[in-house]
This record gives C-alpha cells, sequence and structure tokens, in this order.
C-alpha cells in the first residue's frame, strides 16, 4: 500500500533541501499533488496479470498473435526518472487467447512500479507464458530514458530495445525473424 502521507512529507523535505520554499504559493500543493501522482504510477507494485489474463477465448487454430505499438510509461528505479515507449507481444496460443485490450492491461500492469526495461521485458513474457499456457511468447520493448535524455549523458533520442522469447520463439530463429519483420513494418 502507497503511503501517501510519507510521499507528502518527503516531497516537501525535497523540496527545501533544494533550497525552496514549501510554503510558496506554486508549491504549496506541489507535495500532495505528487503523492497522488506516485499513487498512480506505482499502482503496480504487487499486482501481476493473473487476473487481467484469467478470462480466455477457446480457439480451433493457434495462429500468431501479435500486439504492436502499446504504450506503456514507467519509472527507472535507479534514478525515480521516467522510460517511455513501445511493447510488442507476440505469442501461440494452446487452444485460448487473451481479449487484445488484456495484452495493452498486462504491460500496463508490469510498467506501473519502479522497474528496470530487461526486467519489465522477461515480466511480461513470463505472465503470457504461465497465465496462458502459450505455445511461445516473444516481447519486444523499445524505449526512451530520461535519466539518458535530461541528466548524464544527455542523448536524447536515444532508444534502448529489449527482447526476450519463451517456448516455439526460443527454439526457432526462423519464426523470430518472421514476427520481426511483422513489428517492423
Amino acid at each position: 500500500m502507497i503511503d501517501t502521507n510519507k510521499i507528502k512529507e518527503a516531497v516537501k523535505m525535497i523540496i527545501e533541501a533544494v533550497g525552496e520554499d514549501p510554503e510558496r504559493e506554486g508549491l504549496l500543493e506541489t507535495p500532495d499533488r505528487i503523492a497522488r501522482m506516485y499513487a498512480e504510477i506505482f499502482s503496480g507494485l504487487g499486482e501481476d496479470a493473473s487476473e487481467i489474463l484469467s478470462k480466455t477465448f477457446t480457439v480451433e487454430s493457434n495462429d500468431i498473435v501479435i500486439e504492436k505499438d502499446i504504450t506503456f510509461y514507467s519509472m527507472c528505479e535507479h534514478h525515480f526518472l521516467p522510460f517511455y515507449g513501445k511493447a510488442h507481444i507476440a505469442y501461440i496460443p494452446n487452444g485460448k487467447v487473451a481479449g487484445l485490450s488484456k495484452l495493452a492491461r498486462t504491460v500496463e500492469v508490469y510498467s506501473k512500479k519502479p522497474q528496470l526495461q530487461e526486467r519489465l521485458t522477461k515480466e511480461i513474457a513470463d505472465a503470457l507464458a504461465e497465465y496462458l499456457e502459450a505455445q511461445g511468447v516473444m516481447v519486444v520493448i523499445e524505449a526512451e530514458h530520461m535519466c539518458m535524455t535530461m541528466r548524464g549523458v544527455k542523448k536524447p533520442g536515444s532508444k534502448t530495445i529489449t527482447t526476450t522469447y519463451r517456448g516455439k520463439f526460443l527454439e526457432d530463429k526462423d519464426l523470430r525473424a518472421e514476427v520481426l519483420s511483422l513489428i517492423n513494418q
């Protein structure tokens, strides 16, 4: 459970620590705004996709399902700065599929916590493999990290791409290549 009172106090201390007056009109409500924002952007803490992916539909064909360009926003756990981008998901059903919105919700639940892009990629793939019992799962994430663009090395526009494969996608290089070509269209 997110403790918004602790967040408010911490933000007030940060405002003071950078040499500002937390009682100044423009900053007076900032601790409350940030506490509400953190409650929203960290709402995935302690959550997983088991309930999201529990409603499925029976299918007769186990053809590849791809949902690409799923926009997400997350927070880098190293600097507490945002990283954001697109997630691309492919899976081979095993007699059942999830509703397409459930794939986007799966990305959402794992991105809403302090995160590493590499872990986010793995958690999405593991959830689809486990809860859908998919024959194969492939997740590709491309993101821009504010910790790289607004501080430190300051390289705006640079993107980090992470991939992970499960099941048939791990075993079959041609299958991976086919899906990557569809994602890159």
